[in-house]
């Protein structure tokens, strides 16, 4: 994502006020362990995350929802996330 993406983001997020509040993030990953394991470590131990296999089986799809303090946290993890090869940030 380019710093345009997260500038436009940060905006949307700061728009509303009410933080810490209960963040969803959605990504696709190609179904290997080493891809999936990257991305699960990208949640805490408190996060709900999902995980569903692509009818094909070629991906997996990732749903998680955990409590984020502020917009940068939440940006933050999108660029970890971006450091994934592969993955897909929906």
């Amino acid at each position: 994502m380019s710093e345009d993406v997260f500038a436009g983001l940060r905006e949307k997020l700061n728009h509303d006020k009410n933080w810490p509040r209960v963040f969803l993030f959605k990504f696709i990953v190609p179904n290997d362990n080493q891809k999936l394991a990257q991305a699960e470590a990208l949640f805490g131990s408190e996060a709900q995350v999902k995980i569903n296999q692509s009818r094909t089986g070629k991906y997996l799809s990732i749903s998680a929802t955990e409590l984020m303090i502020s917009a940068e946290e939440i940006i933050e993890r999108y660029k970890k996330a971006g450091e994934i090869e592969g993955l897909i940030s929906l």
